[in-house]
């Protein structure tokens, strides 16, 4: 069993037991009107760290474009037109600001600004991954670069399959011709 689904029981009862507790008191918030204050602080504005070198670099290696994934979905990444060396990352209606990672593996990350979301892309797939629902949004993702590469994979394991079998059928024509190459 998974973590988040080790708490589901408990925090169900809890939630229960609240709202079975309290009715009165629900009803009586919900008959007070809501109080208003001129004090309320504003939200921080948001704000992006300009790009580093590194990041600078890994932003002219990431795919960009629309990807094709699993289940007929589709992601789509393009360059911030508002931050330098950032993607904007869109999959379904949620679209994030996310900063361009080299990894040690060699792999991109594309990490949201907000810590929620994070893509990661190799050569021969990426996937959007939720990081604090700890799941995966869509896997299986190719960019028409990837798609490229991909492609040129397949082509050259056909090629190394077909290489051999060539071979013994140019021998056997030989044998049978007389005519052995040296």
């Amino acid at each position: 069993m998974s973590k988040p689904f080790r708490c589901a029981p408990i925090l169900a009862a809890l939630i229960a037991s609240a709202v079975v507790a309290t009715p009165a008191l629900a009803a009586d918030r919900i008959k007070q009107p809501a109080k208003t204050s001129a004090k309320t602080p504003a939200k921080p504005a948001f704000t992006v760290a300009d790009a580093s070198p590194d990041q600078v670099k890994a932003a002219e290696l990431v795919y960009y474009g629309a990807y094709d994934c699993e289940f007929n979905q589709s992601v789509h990444v393009v360059q911030s037109p508002k931050y330098p060396a950032y993607a904007d990352v869109k999959f379904g209606k949620e679209s994030w600001l996310m900063k361009p990672v080299l990894s040690s593996t060699g792999a991109i990350r594309l990490e949201d600004v907000r810590g929620e979301t994070l893509m990661v892309q190799i050569a021969s797939k990426s996937m959007l991954l939720n990081v604090k629902a700890g799941k995966r949004l869509v896997d299986e993702c190719l960019s028409p670069k990837q798609h490229e590469i991909v492609d040129a994979e397949k082509a050259a394991k056909a090629a190394a399959a077909a290489a051999p079998v060539k071979a013994v059928v140019e021998a056997g024509t030989a044998a049978g011709t007389g005519t052995a190459s040296k």
